[in-house]
């Protein structure tokens, strides 16, 4: 066992879990290299967080120029980095989403929204979805179900949430049947259960992430836009996975047409420095009055720095076309499999943001998480690493850099056929 791991167990509690059992000593671009000597391909993507991949060079450049001037601010005084990333920011999100606050994660950005919400519609509802993952804190954890592990144990959890069926297409037979099925169960919630003036907001993933890579259907995503203009509530966006570029978009809000009123944004926005935002409208985000909401270490001046590089990055280098022609290129490759292969169910996904379903019979449709448990430690003994999602652990998260070449993709869908072969 590598002496980082070993010396890691000892002092690091194991609710802290890793994907590999394996120790990084340095990484580039779409690779990682091991304190054993190996160099990996990593498609785990800092599970969405790098999606300029490693140590961009513009990244990098950013914050050496920053270090060199403050580290530190806080709300003592007001600092030009974070007035740049909310420029920038402001001319990247849907329009209408003009004003943010920083913070720290994604998570910090779900408890944000719901006190924002909360707050400025003075209701207490919050109505999010089954399957959902929007983080680990009291409040994130409180909407979040896309396994009872991550509830388990953890009651009384914030009150006044109620969670309605993400329309699933491939068990629901097809899209119409999902959406219709959603709809009716939020239409009878209000009917029986909530009071329509005293929701709050719907808060969405526009593609579930850790329940599954499940996108949402169009015609639910206008649904929800249109049922919270009808009773007054806001419509929040999850964009902490689906955002930055993942979906070969600025944000997957530009897949639906659709203006929400509030966003979540993080992960991939300070390539792996610790920094999110709650995105609003002016109106919504004004309202908000000095002391409601606060941090110590969010907006943290070269994570700031950071922000800029990565959305030069991606302009500069055009990963958004990149990325669209990658994830092209990999779903072809996994259209082939999944015919050559039944246990391959079902492949989806908005852009480069991939969940391809492994299931044991294409009739039952019964999850096969070991088929994908054997699939990334085929992957992996071949230097490519790959992670899973869903609540069953059947669905491959296939979710590359957007910097990955279409000859890196290639030789990765090499390793992916020749283990799938073996399955």
């Amino acid at each position: 066992m590598s002496d980082v791991i070993s010396r890691t167990k000892k002092v690091i509690t194991p609710a802290l879990g890793f994907d590999v059992n394996l120790a990084a000593e340095k990484a580039e671009g779409i690779y990682v290299w091991t304190d054993d000597g190996r160099k990996i391909m990593d498609f785990s993507c800092g599970i969405a967080v790098l999606n300029v991949g490693h140590r961009h060079p513009a990244v990098i450049a950013k914050m050496r120029e920053q270090m060199d001037k403050y580290v530190h601010s806080g709300c003592s005084f007001f600092y030009e980095p974070l007035a740049r990333a909310g420029e920038l920011l402001s001319e990247v999100t849907p329009d209408g989403i003009e004003m943010f606050f920083p913070l720290n994660g994604g998570s910090e950005t779900i408890d944000g929204a719901i006190k924002l919400a909360r707050f400025t519609t003075r209701r207490q509802y919050i109505i999010c979805f089954t399957g959902a993952f929007h983080g680990r804190t009291l409040g994130a954890t409180s909407v979040t179900s896309s396994a009872v592990k991550y509830r388990h144990f953890y009651g009384p959890l914030i009150p006044s949430i109620y969670q309605a069926p993400f329309p699933h297409p491939y068990y629901m037979g097809d899209e119409d049947a999902a959406v219709k099925h959603s709809i009716q169960s939020i239409e009878t919630m209000l009917n029986h259960i909530v009071p329509s003036d005293e929701v709050a907001a719907f808060l969405v993933e526009p593609q579930q992430g850790e329940g599954g890579y499940l996108p949402c259907p169009p015609a639910f995503m206008k649904y929800l836009r249109e049922k919270a203009d009808e009773i007054g509530a806001l419509l929040v966006l999850d964009e902490v996975q689906t955002g930055m570029g993942r979906t070969a978009k600025w944000f997957a809000a530009d897949h639906f047409g659709v203006k929400p009123d509030v966003m979540c944004i993080a992960k991939s926005v300070g390539d792996g420095m610790p920094i999110s935002f709650i995105g609003g409208t002016r109106e919504i985000m004004e309202a908000w009055p000095p002391g409601a909401h606060g941090t110590t270490f969010g907006g943290n001046p070269v994570a700031c720095a950071a922000v800029d590089g990565v959305i030069t990055a991606i302009r500069e280098e055009k990963l958004l076309e990149n990325g669209a022609a990658r994830a092209e290129q990999a779903k072809r490759h996994w259209g082939e499999l999944k015919q050559k292969y039944p246990i391959i169910g079902d492949v989806r996904g908005l852009g480069f943001m991939i969940g391809v379903e492994f299931v044991k019979d294409p009739k039952t449709k019964e999850p096969n998480g070991a088929a994908v448990s054997k699939l990334m430690a085929g992957c992996l003994e071949k230097d490519l690493v790959i992670v899973n999602c869903g609540p069953h652990g059947n669905v491959i998260r296939f979710i590359p850099p957007l910097v990955v070449t279409g000859e890196e993709l290639e030789k990765a869908f090499d390793i992916i056929t020749e283990v799938c072969a073996t399955l």
